[in-house]
């Protein structure tokens, strides 16, 4: 079966559209005027229908991706984030390096929370394990909410190989930062250090609770017993 062409793919994404489940996304996704989202359009997909999608684009070329990453539509750039990750993990050296290329190539459609999420920790992050991770510092100094997110999500990769130190840098880094999304990607990844080795966690805790940022500090610490929860939220 031949790979479908962008002007496939993107029909097939119009017919799934539902207006009721894109009115929801735009309230869920914050697109007002001044929200993070501003401008963002829905189409109405939900996320199962959007892997049913990528699972016939398996094979689909760069340039058809490229083209979904360009897409106005939400829904087409979380789908082209699928199928770089998809096709990041089943290719070899000269494709993950075109993939990984590709992605940052286009940072400017990596756009709202899903679609970093959906791709730092499993494309940036992998790519970056055995590499120079320079960028990831370069993108948490950024001026763009979501490099800066990238930055900390991709760290997510590392944890899970035990790996905390650039998710503990970039956490203190990121300490100040002025958007409530970082405050929970930081606090989420230190709750992930927490689960490998809940000392290290505490350690940074025993360091910078006092000027966490709640939120922060709500999220890093979601899964301690409720006692230890309040004595933490007492000493931020």
């Amino acid at each position: 079966m031949n790979a479908p062409t962008a002007k496939e793919i993107h029909a097939t994404l119009r017919s799934l559209g539902d207006p009721q489940i894109a009115e929801h996304s735009l309230r869920f996704f914050k697109t007002g005027k001044g929200e993070y989202g501003e401008g963002d359009r829905f189409l109405g997909i939900r996320v199962p229908e959007i892997r049913d999608v990528a699972r016939q684009c398996r094979k689909v070329k760069l340039e058809v991706v490229r083209s979904l990453l360009g897409s106005p539509w939400h829904e087409a750039r979380l789908l082209a984030t699928v199928i770089l990750v998809d096709q990041y993990h089943r290719g070899d050296d000269a494709r993950k390096e075109a993939i990984y290329s590709l992605y940052c190539d286009n940072l400017r459609f990596i756009n709202n929370w899903d679609i970093v999420d959906n791709s730092a920790p499993r494309l940036v992050g992998p790519h970056l394990e055995t590499r120079d991770r320079a960028q990831l510092y370069s993108w948490a100094a950024s001026s763009n909410l979501w490099e800066r997110r990238i930055a900390i999500m991709a760290t997510f990769h590392f944890i899970r190989q035990n790996d905390f130190t650039d998710a503990l840098t970039l956490s203190e880094r990121l300490m100040n930062d002025p958007e409530d999304l970082i405050h929970k990607a930081v606090g989420w990844m230190l709750r992930e250090i927490g689960k490998k080795d809940r000392g290290v966690e505490e350690a940074f805790l025993v360091k910078h609770a006092d000027r966490m940022p709640r939120t922060m500090l709500r999220y890093a610490i979601e899964k301690f017993p409720e006692r230890e929860r309040k004595a933490w939220l007492a000493k931020g």
